[in-house]
């Protein structure tokens, strides 16, 4: 098992990708999680005309240091209900899949579409999931590249807190998976999400097993906020989440989703920061080989 950090965050106290790679192997990481958000924008980005190239110079300075890209995630939100729009979005996500895979990615989260309110739409958003994600699957094949799918939430207009949508039970997200029916279509369970529908975690974890559970998102929260920042900063219990992963002999890496924790943190106080992620992780890491039957 892994242990691996987002790039995106980490980015922003002014690091090239480069930088940001070397403060992540600085704090003990095995890996980095590659953020590929910026593809959502119109603007060029570094992963502009030359992006084959840019990729491949990248995964050979991670080479040259000794850590390696284990996971990358697509740029975000899946759609938005205009269909120009979304044949857009879509270029983007297959070649943010071919970036990943030249940097040594396994696995890509690509967020399923969610831009219908899903208590009036679940169904539809499932049968539009289900088509989404099989459209995905020839590139997922082409680049050698397993994807993710991701247990969501959405915002209640009324009340302004996270109320369910798409996979945010355990059930949904099993039949989405199951439906897809392809060993390139895996999920990727974000802890923090889990704990603002007021799920039992551990039980979460039970239900989906280590053949359809195959990456994290892992981040704590205080139940009501999507807060992202570490292991044991919020309320969430991750021994018992540990524990869980091991029971279940959780066979993916252990990815880091709490950029949020060193964003508020001075460029200064960066490593520090990424370093307290790390043991922090180490510790949850010694639990779930603990767990394992």
């Amino acid at each position: 098992m892994l242990l691996s950090i987002q790039t995106d965050i980490v980015s922003e106290k002014a690091l090239t990708k480069k930088e940001t790679i070397k403060a992540i192997k600085d704090a003990g990481f095995d890996a980095y999680d590659i953020s590929l958000f910026e593809l959502f924008g119109d603007e060029s980005t570094e992963f502009g005309a030359d992006y084959q190239s840019v990729a491949e110079n990248l995964r050979s300075y991670a080479d040259s240091i000794g850590i390696v890209c284990n996971q990358s995630h697509a740029p975000f939100p899946s759609s938005v209900g205009n269909e120009e729009r979304d044949a857009v979005i879509f270029e983007k996500i297959v070649k943010s899949m071919e970036i990943a895979s030249i940097l040594g990615a396994k696995i890509i989260v690509v967020h399923p579409k969610q831009h219908l309110c899903y208590a009036e739409h679940k169904d539809e958003l499932f049968r539009m999931n289900v088509e989404f994600y099989r459209l995905l699957i020839p590139y997922a094949e082409k680049y050698n590249i397993k994807i993710a799918t991701e247990n969501m939430w959405q915002r209640n207009c009324g009340a302004g807190v996270p109320t369910d949508s798409v996979c945010s039970r355990a059930y949904e997200f099993n039949a989405l998976i199951d439906a897809v029916n392809s060993p390139y279509l895996v999920g990727c369970l974000d802890i923090g999400h889990v704990s603002l529908m007021g799920a039992d975690i551990p039980a979460f974890i039970g239900a989906m097993g280590n053949k359809r559970l195959q990456a994290l998102h892992v981040h704590d929260t205080d139940f009501t906020r999507d807060l992202h920042t570490s292991p044991f900063i919020g309320k969430i219990d991750y021994e018992a989440v540990a524990a869980a992963l091991g029971e279940i002999d959780y066979k993916g890496d252990f990815t880091l989703e709490s950029g949020e924790f060193t964003r508020k943190l001075p460029r200064a106080m960066l490593l520090s920061g990424l370093r307290f992620e790390h043991d922090a992780s180490r510790y949850l890491m010694d639990i779930i080989e603990k767990n394992r039957k």
